[in-house]
């Protein structure tokens, strides 16, 4: 069991919508983790705490699936990031050489062999 810092008591307070801030309560809740939870279950014996323990520890297996799902996809979703950023800057090459050889077709060529004068006859 822990109690909760000030931010994190607000930030449960605007998502649950409770009693007004700072209105009925003047200390800061304690929460249960997982195993706090698992804890209190061994401690408590009657069927009422037992099922409601079963519950919240069945809440915390799916939340925990939640976030490494999450991180799954935050992985991959980084990965083609990288991918497509690897991708612009071939592209970016790509261009400057397209305008590097335009830029030297532009450019008058030199001829190439013998130059033959046209003389007057």
């Amino acid at each position: 069991m822990f109690e909760l810092t000030k931010e994190e008591n607000e930030v449960l307070r605007s998502q649950i919508v409770i009693l007004e801030q700072g209105k009925y309560s003047k200390y800061l809740p304690f929460a249960f983790s997982e195993h706090g939870v698992l804890q209190l279950s061994n401690v408590l014996k009657s069927k009422r705490a037992i099922e409601v323990s079963i519950k919240i520890i069945d809440v915390f297996v799916e939340l925990r699936k939640m976030v490494l799902s999450n991180t799954e996809i935050r992985l991959e979703v980084e990965k083609i990031k990288k991918k497509v950023d690897n991708q612009n800057k071939n592209i970016e090459v790509i261009f400057r050489y397209f305008d590097q050889l335009l830029e030297q077709k532009a450019q008058p060529t030199k001829e190439i062999g013998y130059k033959i004068s046209k003389q007057k006859k």
